[in-house]
């Protein structure tokens, strides 16, 4: 059995920016409250390659792994995959943009498979990540938002 989320919001914000802060990988631990750090560790062309370390979970635990990014601007989609799986056989994950009436839709979906011998399930981490997304997307969408908010509107010609 392999693992499979979809789960999408719409924000209130023009593309460009929704696309710039999300793709900010340095910003991340600003945008992300589940994230303590990102590490660049290479960048060849689109693709990047860093690592992600995650704030202690409630036993203490520090979770980081590495992945690799690569951003297509033109069709506005990211695709993604964990180079260090950890407990995951394998981890991709997909996001895409798209334009909509009142601003833009980002939809987040992953593939996974958790080894045989991780500690949870293909059911339990999609129940976790399907129930992390919604969290993360609706931080997200509040932070684009006031960011949008805070930009000074376009003059208008006369």
């Amino acid at each position: 059995m392999a693992g499979h989320t979809r789960n999408e919001i719409t924000i209130a914000a023009p593309l460009d920016l929704v696309w710039d802060m999300t793709n900010d990988l340095e910003n991340w631990p600003q945008l992300f409250s589940e994230y303590a750090s990102v590490e660049v560790l290479k960048r060849e062309g689109r693709r990047t390659t860093f690592r992600l370390t995650m704030h202690p979970d409630d036993n203490g635990t520090v979770w980081s792994w590495v992945s690799e990014r690569e951003p297509d601007r033109e069709n506005r989609t990211v695709r993604a995959r964990r180079v260090e799986t950890g407990p995951f056989a394998h981890m991709d994950i997909h996001w895409a943009y798209e334009e909509v009436p009142g601003g833009t839709r980002m939809v987040w979906t992953q593939d996974f498979a958790m080894k045989p011998e991780a500690p949870v399930d293909d059911e339990w981490m999609t129940d976790n990540i399907n129930r992390n997304s919604k969290v993360q997307m609706a931080l997200i969408r509040d932070k684009i938002q006031q960011a949008a908010g805070d930009r000074p509107a376009p003059a208008l010609a006369d």
